[in-house]
């Protein structure tokens, strides 16, 4: 069985639903426990539209300006990268994460007023590098900004290759002298011999 959705009228200008005077549908539950009680949303009449028309065309005037300003922001903002330095284990592993607020507190110092929520960071960077991260202002206001995340110390450690020629010598030195393997194979050939003999 659907639920049927109540029609309101907002009395103030709610995020991710609309702005003062519009006239919205939503769930019962949420009219209900949360619009309601807090006043911000009645039973629309002709005579309260009317009213809110005049604080309806203020929000869409402060919505335009807010729209212009964080598109001036991610024209700014166009191949930034920032920098954070982070203690690590000598395997480069952060004790901590860098989260979305670490983003957006560098961001913030950097210049660019960017909210945590804007910051979409699919999972914590855990280990040091360089990274990409979308921040995204609005539905259709997105960017890139680059993020490299360095030790707070010189790191002492064993990259791959140093490891392949420390382990590449001792190979070397087992190929030198050869004959004892072919010795050995050539005993326990012998003893297969004698055991099906």
């Amino acid at each position: 069985m659907a639920l049927r959705k109540v029609e309101l009228l907002l009395n103030r200008t709610i995020e991710n639903l609309g702005l003062v005077g519009d006239v919205v549908k939503v769930k019962p539950g949420f009219a209900r426990n949360y619009l309601l009680p807090h006043g911000f949303a009645e039973a629309p009449t002709a005579e309260k539209i009317e009213a809110l028309k005049h604080l309806r065309a203020e929000a869409q005037a402060e919505l335009a300006k807010l729209r212009a300003a964080r598109e001036a922001l991610m024209a700014r903002m166009e191949g930034v990268s920032i920098k954070l330095i982070r203690s690590v284990n000598d395997q480069g592993v952060l004790y901590g994460a860098v989260t979305q607020r670490d983003i957006s507190d560098q961001l913030v110092a950097d210049g660019y007023h960017v909210d945590m929520r804007a910051v979409r960071l699919q999972n914590p960077i855990r280990r040091i590098g360089s990274y990409a991260c979308v921040i995204q202002l609005d539905r259709d206001l997105k960017t890139e900004v680059g993020i490299e995340v360095l030790p707070d110390r010189t790191l002492e450690m064993m990259t791959a290759a140093a490891a392949a020629e420390e382990e590449a010598p001792a190979p070397v030195a087992a190929a030198e002298t050869p004959a004892p393997a072919p010795e050995a194979d050539t005993k326990s050939a012998k003893g297969k011999k004698g055991a099906k003999a």
